[in-house]
């Protein structure tokens, strides 16, 4: 299994246009035959593409510059360069390029095979063919090619998911992400089980199903750089709605205002996406289920769902619930007004 790498630090740099040429005719019977000198080629430019085989930077880590090469210079008989070829950057779905410099986001990658140039190529410079006139017929003149584009770039992945789990270290979201899905996250209890996020799709019938990620868990203080799961919420930024787990042993009411409030520093806009409870871990209650989860539910104002993510109980109306709120979500990004 490839180690999980969601940034990464990546020099590019396009190759520069070849020089256009000085030159002239020279044959047998034409040894006059004016100015032949031919432009130059392009530089290789390097351009992403999302490979939808991918899900990790770590090959950045390893090959942190990506160097087009430049294009050929024009020569006589009126000959141009070869173009560079281009350098393709193979990069997982869901890798957002930030220019270091200026901040600004070059590229948001999400559909397999979408593309971005995020360093241009230069262009050719001309050849003295071009300069010349019906006054100047043997100009000794010729453009250089210009430099091709080079920049440092952050490179930051954020998995492409419709609904994500969150919740406290230890509530069971790994266990309700395998007991859902195919993915195999590590489970173990104890707190920070997982270390990375994980991604499972859950298929509600052949013909309908929906990615859903898991992150490391939230404690209180994380927006301030405390535990393992701030570092992550990015991962969320691209889901429609969110599955708070909650663990029915403890003080449920009291998680969900610790994990909401740091979602909240985190992203405001993120704390507001549509949501359900998903009130982990009900078969080790004994009594109490009903006043449990109306408690629950008046302390959230969700939707509230006893399961077992161990035992598999209750996750078919859990997985029911999701599904028709992601349709819904659908239906008002199609139809907003």
């Amino acid at each position: 299994m490839r180690r999980f790498i969601d940034e990464a630090r990546v020099f590019v740099h396009a190759g520069k246009g070849g020089d256009g040429a000085i030159a002239f005719l020279r044959e047998k019977y034409r040894p006059f035959g004016g100015p032949a000198g031919g432009n130059g080629g392009r530089g290789g430019s390097v351009i992403f593409e999302v490979d939808e085989g991918l899900s990790t930077l770590l090959d950045f880590k390893f090959q942190p510059r990506q160097v087009a090469r430049d294009g050929e210079s024009g020569r006589g008989k009126e000959q141009y360069g070869k173009n560079a070829s281009d350098v393709i950057v193979r990069v997982p779905p869901g890798t957002v390029v930030v220019d270091e410099d200026t901040g600004a986001v070059l590229a948001d990658l999400v559909a397999p095979g979408s593309r971005a140039v995020i360093a241009k190529g230069g262009e050719g410079g001309q050849g003295n063919m071009h300069f010349a006139t019906p006054t100047r017929r043997s100009p000794r003149i010729a453009t250089p090619g210009t430099a091709g584009e080079q920049r440092w770039v952050h490179l930051e992945l954020r998995l492409v998911a419709e609904a994500g789990l969150v919740g406290l270290p230890n509530a069971g979201k790994s266990t309700l992400l395998a007991a859902l899905s195919a993915a195999r996250p590590k489970i173990a209890d104890y707190p920070f089980t997982t270390l990375t996020p994980n991604l499972g799709r859950v298929f509600i019938s052949e013909e309908e199903s929906f990615s859903l990620a898991d992150i490391p868990g939230l404690i209180e203080g994380a927006h301030e750089g405390h535990g393992l799961g701030i570092r992550f919420l990015r991962h969320l930024a691209r889901t429609r709605m969110l599955i708070y787990v909650l663990d029915a042993q403890g003080r449920p009411d009291d998680d969900f205002r610790v994990v909401r409030n740091e979602i909240a520093a985190f992203d405001a806009t993120l704390a507001q996406r549509p949501s359900v409870v998903a009130l982990n871990k009900m078969d080790l209650i004994s009594e109490g289920d009903a006043e449990l989860i109306d408690r629950v539910s008046g302390a959230t104002g969700l939707p509230v769902f006893p399961i077992s993510a161990e035992k598999r109980i209750g996750l078919d109306r859990l997985v029911a619930a999701v599904a028709e709120m992601l349709r819904s979500a659908e239906h008002q990004a199609q139809c907003p007004n």
